[in-house]
């Protein structure tokens, strides 16, 4: 068994890791932390997992993580980075959901989030956790770099593209709408439902967080330096991100098979059949992520259209996905969940 640690476990992503791990037949959940809830049990904050844990919330020690193989961090950013050195000095490996080693740039790191990195010499270490990218590295790996939601969308949707040179990347756009969770669980008038509830728009224009993130992954994927535009939403659902993605055709080719053949062994990415849209309420508490490919009008604009649950593939079920595959286990394992419908 895994023995497994969650440090931040009352927030959306922390009790989706639990929902999740809770039922893998190869894990042990023998540590949740918050220092806000310490002392109460976990079930009674959370009723849905009554039956499924017996532990009380523990103040996020060194002493108490000590006993576990792995510890998941679902903490706001700058929290990772002050317990991962110690984590990684006593043989724990870590799997990291916030962005606290992402970008590889620490400058870059310390621009977006405001703040100094506490230990930049593992930056270059951490692995980037998108399985359909890195999946050896992964299996290699002792501190994970779990992707953003918006970057995992976004990702995924270009790949195949990028990767055979077959459209320009200076000239990449991603509209990419997101349900309010993406935001967290604190409260704030922005997301309340009342201010949210029959409306829609944009934020963050001028720069989002994530863009740095998602640039760095393409470029990567393309090995040169990307243009991209992208402009989150905010909608009002709980769960869901739609990405609709935009390029120019740089060669002529036949987009359906290059993305069936691309993801035909990846059990989380489920390329959709020609002409199809997909919809966000068809992958709501699943792993899958759901591409659909368009040329409207036979012109050089392809258009990608990528869905995911923002809490599942795009956080806790791809950090499950990646624990998996550093413990040699099945990669879907306790992850074969099927959306909710309606």
């Amino acid at each position: 068994m895994v023995r497994v640690g969650i440090v931040g476990g009352t927030g959306y992503t922390g009790v989706e890791l639990l929902r999740i791990l809770v039922l893998h037949p190869h894990v042990e959940v023998i540590v949740v932390t918050s220092r806000s809830d310490a002392g109460q049990r976990v079930d009674a904050l959370y009723p849905n997992l009554r039956g499924h844990i017996d532990l009380a919330f523990s103040l996020p020690e060194l002493e108490v993580l000590k006993r576990c193989d792995v510890v998941f961090f679902a903490t706001p950013n700058g929290t990772a980075m002050l317990m991962t050195p110690e984590l990684l000095a006593q043989g724990i490996k870590v799997i990291d959901l916030s962005a606290d080693f992402r970008l590889q740039d620490v400058h870059a790191w310390e621009h977006w989030y405001g703040m100094a990195h506490a230990c930049p010499e593992l930056i270059a270490e951490a692995v980037y956790g998108l399985p359909e990218l890195h999946r050896e590295s992964i299996k290699k790996a002792r501190l994970i770099a779990c992707p953003g939601c918006y970057p995992t969308a976004v990702q995924l949707g270009f790949l195949p593209l990028l990767e055979n040179h077959l459209i320009d990347p200076q000239q990449l756009i991603a509209d990419v709408k997101s349900g309010v969770s993406g935001a967290g669980r604190k409260a704030e008038l922005t997301t309340l439902m009342s201010e949210t509830g029959e409306s829609f728009k944009a934020y963050a224009v001028s720069g989002h967080r994530h863009l740095p993130e998602i640039a760095q992954g393409l470029a990567g994927i393309a090995e040169q330096p990307v243009g991209l535009t992208f402009v989150p939403h905010l909608v009002p659902m709980i769960r869901g991100i739609h990405a609709t993605l935009y390029s120019q055709l740089t060669l002529a080719v036949d987009l359906q098979a290059l993305y069936q053949q691309r993801y035909q062994d990846e059990p989380f990415v489920d390329v959709l059949p020609t002409g199809t849209h997909p919809d966000t309420r068809n992958v709501r508490g699943s792993n899958q992520c759901q591409l659909a490919v368009h040329q409207p009008q036979n012109g050089q604009t392809v258009v990608i259209l990528s869905v995911i649950d923002n809490l599942v593939k795009g956080a806790a079920g791809q950090a499950v996905q990646n624990m998996n595959l550093m413990f040699s286990l099945p990669e879907g394992l306790g992850l074969n969940i099927v959306a909710l419908y309606p």
